[in-house]
């Protein structure tokens, strides 16, 4: 049968764009923390640099916010807290101080809003330690932050969310925690909500949740019972009101979800499928109609780090699936996938990827492949210099020679030979080029 060497990519991790949170979730085992701050002009410049606190000064802003004459003052109180809070020594001795923690909780439920959200900022601060022990000192104040999900504060609901994702992340004690106090049902409560801030929130904690090593078995089934599946999708729907920071955020999700295998025909049945293959179609429309704008520019712009996330998304649902590769033929999806080939190099192997997962599922699944377009798109990736893009359109011909033999008269036929010999002297790709020779000519 000749040699190739393609495997699928089953749920591997996510090959991130330019922003740090990517790189950070990639490199830190896909665990990272937000840190959310609305500071003033000089401080978020750097130009008021708040001072590590000791003991007597925390003790004194905590006495003040409790007990001060006048709300302002409370207020400012928590507010230099807060920014002495940022210091990871003034973390370690806030959470030594005995009573600091149940004082600051006692703060969180205060009937005033603003000195309400002071001190939830104050534990945001605290959540987003790197300093395991500074974390789980927060764990008294879950129960409260799940309660205010089911608020009216839209910064407030925001801030919790971004808190409560920090904690979920590397503590399996706050895990525990909040299972039983029902944060599937608090987060489902939220997916409604009209505030986009809410919703990215709410996507990245729940995509904190759905990481977790024991979620498979203890919270994916509950999230599948609940409606946040069928809300999820319905953030991903195309269209101008679709926001990329909530799709991006909702397509993390259901990445973990449909990694851990546990009902992925549920979300098939939910439209999961469907609605990829929508917004890849809206995508490609958008691409095509962007062109003279530049395409890296504009999907930037518009969508950044969307399409990749949409496209990780089909390779995972089709990498072991027979059935959802056979759903995404019948809904002529792969004259859209062909289009974004150009849009850059990591959409181009995640594009190649999910062919590779059809053609690898037999003849029947390459006879829909071809014949069509789908031969001139790959000879001109034979064109790119990107050794990972090139690589993978030879895995895919491969398999196209191997269960469709007339693919092969017609590359051969098209010069593909000659656009082979490019790339024959290049050490990762030498092998492949042999092989894939070789197979041409004799099929």
């Amino acid at each position: 049968m000749g040699f190739w060497s393609w495997v699928p990519l089953r749920c591997p991790q996510p090959t991130p764009l330019s922003p740090a949170l990517r790189r950070a979730r990639r490199e830190q085992q896909l665990v990272s923390k937000r840190l959310l701050r609305d500071d003033s002009p000089e401080e978020a410049g750097g130009g008021c640099v708040a001072a590590v606190l000791g003991e007597a000064e925390i003790q004194q802003f905590l006495r003040l916010a409790q007990r001060g004459t006048e709300e302002k003052e409370r207020e400012g109180a928590l507010v230099s807290l807060r920014r002495g809070l940022q210091h990871p020594e003034t973390q370690q001795t806030f959470i030594r101080l005995e009573g600091s923690m149940r004082t600051l909780v006692g703060l969180l439920t205060s009937n005033q809003a603003l000195l309400q959200l002071e001190a939830a900022r104050c534990l945001h601060e605290l959540s987003h330690s790197e300093q395991s022990e500074v974390a789980e000192a927060c764990l008294p104040a879950t129960s409260y932050l799940l309660t205010y999900l089911a608020g009216h504060s839209s910064d407030l609901i925001e801030l919790c969310l971004y808190t409560l994702g920090n904690l979920i992340v590397e503590s399996e004690a706050g895990r525990r925690q909040l299972l039983p106090q029902g944060i599937v049902a608090a987060l489902a409560s939220c997916i409604q909500s009209p505030h986009l801030a809410v919703l990215e929130a709410l996507g990245y904690a729940l995509s904190q949740l759905l990481q977790a090593k024991e979620a498979p078995k203890k919270i994916i089934p509950s999230v599948l019972a609940s409606p946040i599946p069928e809300h999820m999708l319905r953030l991903l729907q195309p269209g101008p009101k679709l926001n990329s920071g909530v799709a991006v955020e909702f397509a993390w999700c259901l990445h973990y979800i449909i990694c851990s295998q546990v009902n992925n025909a549920l979300l098939i049945t939910h439209g999961a499928l469907s609605t990829l293959g929508l917004l890849l179609l809206y995508l490609a429309g958008t691409v095509q109609s962007s062109e003279d704008a530049g395409l890296e520019l504009f999907l930037r712009q518009k969508h950044p780090s969307l399409l990749p996330e949409g496209l990780w998304l089909l390779n995972n649902l089709t990498a072991n699936s027979p059935s959802t590769c056979t759903s995404l033929l019948s809904q002529d999806l792969i004259k859209p996938l062909l289009q974004l080939l150009p849009v850059s190099n990591v959409v181009s192997v995640l594009v190649l990827t999910v062919l590779c997962n059809i053609a690898e599922k037999g003849p029947a699944y390459c006879q829909h492949l071809w014949p069509g377009p789908l031969l001139p798109s790959l000879l001109d990736t034979l064109a790119f210099s990107d050794t990972e893009v090139v690589g993978q359109s030879l895995e895919l011909l491969q398999l196209l020679f191997l269960y469709q033999p007339e693919a092969a008269q017609a590359f051969l036929q098209q010069s593909g030979l000659q656009a082979l010999k490019r790339h024959e002297e290049e050490a990762q790709l030498q092998d492949r080029v042999h092989a894939l020779q070789q197979t041409a000519l004799h099929r």
